[in-house]
C-alpha cells in the first residue's frame, strides 16, 4: 500500500488532531503517502485533498477540534454522491481510508467500502462514547473533565444562594457523559435516556435532599426521555414552590478545549494501529480500547450493536444520594 486517505467526520472531538498526527507520522515512517481530506465526506465528493507531511502535523497534538475540518454531507448519503467520492479516490490511487468519527461517519465509511472495495479503518472520535467495542472513544475523557469542572463552578454559586441547578450535558441518545460527570462531581441526581424519569419521584427526592442543605445539582442528559434541563425544571417547578430553581445548558463548550492526557494517548496509539492494520491488509475494522489495551471490532458491530452506560452505577448513585450527595 502506497497511499491512504484520512478524514474527520461528524461532531468534532478533542484528540482528533492527535490521531491525525499519529496517522501521518506513522505513514511517513513506512513510506506511505497520506492524503488529508478537508471537511469530511463532503471533501471526498469535491476532491478537497492534499498530501500531508511532518510540517502539517507538528504542534497540533494539544489542539482541540480538527485541522482537517468536518462537515455533514447530504450528498454523500446518495449513491451518486458516493460515486463522486469513489472516483476521486480511484483517480488519486488511494488504497485505504481512515475515518475518525462516530456512528454516522462509520455508516458512510461502510457504504463507501461496499461500493468501492477500498479498505476502511475507523477510529471512534466522539465525545458521546456511544460506539460499541470501546470503553473510551477519542474526546470522551476531555468532555467529561470539562463537564465536571463546570459543575464544580456551578456548585459554588448554587451553595452561595441556596439554589437547585439543573445542568444539561450532551448526550441525545447516550447518558455516558451525564452519568459519569454526576458521579465525579457529587451531583444529587442524574437523568439519562437509558432509564425512565418519573417526575413525582424526582420531586420527592429533591425535597428530601434539600432539608438543611444549601444546594442541589441535577445533571440531565439532553436526550432524557422527559426532556432536557429546561423541560425538567418546568415539570417540577409547580411542585417546588419556594425553591430557587435554575438551569445551565453547557452546550458546545463540551466539545472544545485542549485534549486530556488520556485522549492524546488513546488517539496516538489508535492512529498508529490504524495505519498498521491497513498495511497488513485489514479492513472494515474499528480500533477501540478495553482495559488500556487496543482492540479491534468490525465496523458493522460498532454501528449495529449498542453501547450502554453501566446502569449499576446509576443504581449505586441513587442509593448513595438518598438525602446526601456522593
Amino acid at each position: 500500500m502506497k497511499k491512504i486517505a484520512l478524514l474527520t467526520s461528524g461532531g468534532d472531538a478533542p484528540g482528533m488532531n492527535a490521531a491525525v498526527r499519529a496517522i501521518v507520522k506513522t505513514s511517513l515512517h513506512y513510506g506511505v503517502v497520506t492524503l488529508g481530506i478537508r471537511d469530511g465526506f463532503e471533501g471526498l465528493i469535491h476532491g478537497w485533498g492534499k498530501p500531508l507531511g511532518y510540517g502539517d502535523v507538528d504542534n497540533i497534538i494539544h489542539l482541540g477540534g480538527t485541522i482537517l475540518g468536518s462537515a455533514r454531507s447530504k450528498d454523500f448519503r446518495t449513491k451518486e454522491g458516493r460515486q463522486k467520492a469513489i472516483d476521486f479516490l480511484l483517480k488519486e490511487k488511494v488504497e485505504g481510508l481512515v475515518v475518525i468519527g462516530g456512528d454516522g461517519s462509520f455508516a458512510g465509511a461502510r457504504a463507501l467500502r461496499a461500493e468501492s472495495g477500498i479498505a476502511i479503518i475507523g477510529l471512534p472520535g466522539t465525545i458521546d462514547n456511544d460506539l460499541y467495542g470501546t470503553e473510551c472513544s477519542i474526546g470522551y475523557d476531555t468532555a467529561l473533565n470539562t463537564v465536571v469542572s463546570a459543575i464544580d463552578k456551578i456548585r459554588d454559586t448554587a451553595s452561595s444562594h441556596k439554589r437547585i441547578f439543573f445542568v444539561e450535558a450532551m448526550g441525545r441518545h447516550s447518558g455516558f457523559i451525564a452519568l459519569n460527570s454526576a458521579i465525579a462531581s457529587g451531583a444529587e441526581s442524574v437523568l439519562i435516556p437509558e432509564s425512565i424519569t418519573h417526575i413525582p419521584t424526582l420531586v420527592d427526592q429533591i425535597k428530601t435532599q434539600n432539608k438543611g442543605r444549601r444546594s442541589s445539582i441535577i445533571v440531565v442528559a439532553e436526550g432524557d426521555d422527559a426532556g432536557g434541563a429546561m423541560d425538567i425544571m418546568r415539570k417540577v417547578s409547580p411542585y417546588l414552590e419556594g425553591y430557587d430553581l435554575r438551569t445551565t445548558i453547557l452546550g458546545h463548550i463540551q466539545r472544545g478545549g485542549s485534549p486530556s492526557y488520556l485522549d492524546r494517548a488513546i488517539a496516538t496509539r489508535s492512529g498508529i494501529r490504524a495505519v498498521e492494520l491497513l498495511l497488513n491488509g485489514e479492513s472494515n475494522l474499528m480500533v477501540g480500547v478495553k482495559s488500556d489495551e487496543l482492540v479491534t471490532v468490525s465496523i458493522d458491530d460498532a454501528i449495529d450493536k449498542s453501547a450502554l452506560p453501566n446502569l449499576d452505577k446509576e443504581a449505586i448513585l441513587k442509593k448513595l444520594l438518598t438525602g446526601s450527595s456522593l
